[in-house]
């Protein structure tokens, strides 16, 4: 997931289906968020860098720096201002439906249906051929690529399921704050825990005044029940992000090496590090995690609370700005130390 300087922002998620995901090496769905955020001032924009890209290198590869193979194909949450889509993937085949109002989630399947704006010019064709679609009956995407019951979906009780009703439960009054309860529920299965765990969160702020910043947050850290979301701007001369930017190793990394992922490099970055020493006193020490963990939220509150000001306003002053994340991330350092 991530964003770019022109209120764009790109989520994507694992999803499997009929077509088997290639191990080969391609494009991973991290590349394809990267490359849309790069090439992109729009979201249908966005959506465009996306689908020739898979068209012309196609998605696969191993998506872990690990022998064990784990290949997927993506669907993507595309949004700016103006408009959202819903982009997914089967190999290079793929659906697009744009967002037109009230609420829109994507997990780990398929969830475009029957309202497809775009598609791969062959994706019916495709479908056809290899007998998963007669075309006789109306064209159902998630049903014809993937083996979900699209008529269950929102009450199955799976991930996409419980976090489309915790989206409706708020619908008409979701703020950035119960976008962040929304990412911390470990219940619905949203936060997830063990060898899959929600490695790092965001929410975005997209006002539609243009004379207003787009506000993210992002936690850089796992498990955001036990994360500050902190605030970041796009401003000229931001300060460089060394505490949350991940080592490089140049041409020693394993990964520019065949045969790949041979061995693991620590790509923990600094706050990383820290947080997951904090995890383990919250943990075990229950005192001092009550105190560490209160300490947080309210330094999270406070940050909301000045990014509320800013939208309501209409004032800010760029050169705070570009202290704004990098300062935040001091913050909870000396929190944790």
């Amino acid at each position: 997931m991530g964003a770019n300087e022109h209120g764009v922002c790109i989520g994507n998620e694992a999803v499997w289906g009929r077509e088997e995901a290639c191990d080969g090496e391609a494009l991973l769905g991290m590349d394809l968020v990267r490359l849309g955020l790069e090439r992109a001032d729009t979201a249908e924009k966005a959506l465009n860098v996306i689908v020739d890209l898979l068209e012309k290198y196609g998605q696969g590869g191993n998506c872990m720096e690990s022998n064990m193979a784990f290949t997927y194909h993506n669907s993507f949450l595309i949004a700016d201002r103006k408009e959202a889509w819903v982009l997914e993937t089967s190999g290079k085949y793929w659906a697009a439906e744009k967002v037109e109002g009230g609420i829109r989630n994507i997990s780990n399947q398929l969830s475009i249906t029957t309202k497809i704006d775009r598609e791969h010019p062959e994706l019916k064709e495709y479908a056809k051929s290899n007998g998963w679609w007669d075309g006789e009956k109306e064209f159902d995407f998630a049903a014809t690529y993937s083996y979900v019951n699209t008529a269950r979906m929102t009450t199955s009780g799976g991930r996409y399921c419980e976090g489309y009703k915790l989206l409706k439960k708020h619908k008409g009054s979701i703020t950035s704050e119960i976008m962040m309860e929304i990412l911390r529920d470990k219940e619905s299965g949203i936060n997830m825990e063990g060898g899959f765990m929600t490695t790092g969160s965001m929410v975005s702020v997209l006002p539609q005044q243009p004379n207003l910043p787009c506000i993210h947050f992002f936690t850089g850290t796992p498990d955001p029940a036990r994360s500050v979301f902190k605030p970041f701007i796009f401003v000229p001369d931001i300060t460089q992000l060394l505490k949350t930017t991940s080592p490089t190793f140049g041409h020693d990394d394993p990964v520019k090496k065949q045969p790949r992922f041979q061995s693991k490099p620590d790509r923990r970055h600094e706050l990383y590090k820290k947080h997951e020493s904090a995890a383990v006193v919250m943990e075990t020490i229950k005192d001092k995690g009550k105190e560490m963990l209160k300490a947080i939220q309210e330094l999270e509150k406070q940050k909301i609370s000045q990014m509320e000001s800013i939208l309501q306003n209409g004032c800010f002053d760029t050169k705070q700005l570009v202290n704004l994340f990098s300062q935040c991330v001091e913050e909870e350092l000396k929190i944790y130390s």
